[in-house]
């Protein structure tokens, strides 16, 4: 029997060029989260009307041409190659960043910020991720990459601060300009160039798929989920700086809360989420992680005008929020059908940029014209039915999705060899794609027979 593809490590190729691909789409994300902590203080400065209804779509308007851009540009890369799109997003995202830095009024912030968010690149990186790695490392490489998310929105909150005493946030938009340029230079000089560039249907979203994806009662829950998730988040950052500040901690100390309450509560989800995965009880810990969001709006509501209060208050939050932020693309992952990953993923990702817009938006007019109890309760609300969802949805299999590689062969064999593949223990659905020249598998977590596995696909070798 032939050894296992997956007891092999990554190539020297695989390791550089998932590195290199986390850490231009890191400097991007950096880019989009470094002013969250301190925007609302620096448009007061700002000449001209600006009020916090404008504040808000300025912090949240790169998500609205993110969400509507970026499944378009995975689909360009296809056509006229990843790399070259990829250039045209920096080039784009550094022109944004630029444009905001010079700004005189809200109005140009805004105009900048949409220019950034119209540099969507993440399904390209991802295409990429793809194309230079090995169907048995996919998944650890797209890991890798999505991981510099939290890392990144972390390490932002903590510098932000800091930075913005020593630049101010024009000096911030330029490094993040800066740094966008770099990532071209690191894209060229240090990712590889595919020999091969096709369809994933893992990471990609295929126009066929949509309808499926948008008809699944339990994807449909899910992208709720993580839409609300994302509005709470944005409009918080138009409240909690300022009340901070408000209760006597100075801007450059409020490093200080954030801190302590990222470190602890990334601390607090570990045991979470190994018990959750060991015990499958995903659903439960979900539910529970959902209901603290809720439980956090009604703390901060209570506690606007206390510093401990507040630091409680937002350690429950982001205890939540970050075991959630990991658990929704493992949810997404057990439950779309395997060829159709990569389009509930896409839709999934549009719609948390778009609940990143709406949250910025809703929130930002709320707290002008009705203050921050308004803010709060539309937060609120929209945890609570998203806690209804989440309550009531179907607790899901404890599988994991499998990749292995496939010679070239016609569609009928392909076919023939998913059913002879899904007949096997412990696989929930299989799927041959000859065009892909990849097999995918979903499968119990405990009890697949993968030396079985092996045997079938080595007989079509």
């Amino acid at each position: 029997m032939p050894s296992s593809p997956s007891s092999e490590k990554m190539s020297p190729v695989e390791i550089r060029a998932t590195a290199g691909l986390a850490a231009v789409y890191g400097l991007r994300m950096f880019g989009m989260f470094i002013i969250l902590p301190v925007f609302a203080f620096y448009a007061e400065s700002l000449p001209g009307e600006n009020n916090y209804t404008l504040i808000g779509i300025a912090l949240g308007a790169y998500g609205l041409t993110q969400a509507i851009l970026q499944i378009p540009f995975g689909w360009l890369s296809d056509r006229i190659g990843r790399k070259p799109v990829i250039y045209f997003g920096l080039i784009l995202f550094a022109l944004g960043s630029f444009i905001a830095a010079s700004a005189d009024d809200i109005y140009w912030v805004i105009f900048g910020r949409i220019v950034q968010g119209s540099g969507a690149i993440s399904a390209a990186i991802m295409a990429l991720a793809a194309d230079l790695t090995r169907e048995e490392h996919r998944t650890k490489a797209m890991a890798s990459i999505g991981m510099t998310i939290g890392t990144v929105f972390a390490l932002s909150l903590i510098i932000a601060p800091a930075l913005n005493r020593l630049i101010g946030v024009p000096g911030i938009f330029i490094m993040t300009g800066i740094l966008a340029l770099l990532a071209i230079l690191v894209v060229y000089k240090i990712i590889p160039n595919p020999q091969l560039c096709r369809f994933h249907s893992d990471t990609e979203a295929a126009p066929g798929r949509f309808i499926n994806v948008l008809q699944d009662p339990e994807l449909l829950r899910l992208n709720f989920g993580v839409f609300a998730l994302h509005a709470t988040l944005m409009a918080l950052w138009l409240v909690i700086p300022v009340s901070l500040r408000k209760a006597g901690l100075e801007v450059d100390d409020h490093w200080q809360i954030y801190l302590p309450v990222l470190v602890i509560s990334m601390l607090l989800i570990i045991p979470a989420i190994i018990y959750s995965e060991k015990k499958v009880k995903l659903k439960p810990v979900f539910s529970i992680a959902v209901f603290l969001l809720l439980v956090s709006q009604g703390l901060l509501t209570l506690t606007l005008d206390s510093i401990p209060g507040m630091a409680i208050a937002l350690l429950v939050f982001f205890a939540a929020f970050n075991l959630l932020e990991a658990s929704l693309p493992s949810l997404i992952s057990k439950i779309s059908p395997v060829g159709a990953k990569g389009t509930a993923i896409g839709v999934y990702s549009s719609i948390q940029f778009l609940g990143a817009f709406t949250g910025a938006t809703a929130g930002g007019y709320l707290y002008e014209h009705h203050g921050s109890p308004a803010l709060f309760a539309f937060c609120g609300t929209l945890l609570a039915l998203w806690l209804v969802l989440a309550i009531t949805m179907k607790a899901p299999a404890a599988v994991r999705t499998k990749m292995y590689h496939v010679q070239e062969m016609e569609t009928g064999k392909a076919n023939e060899l998913s059913r002879e593949l899904a007949s096997l223990n412990g696989v929930h659905e299989a799927l041959v794609l000859a065009s892909e020249g990849v097999a995918y598998l979903k499968v119990d977590m405990k009890g697949f027979d993968e030396a079985r596995a092996f045997q079938i696909l080595e007989g079509e070798e």
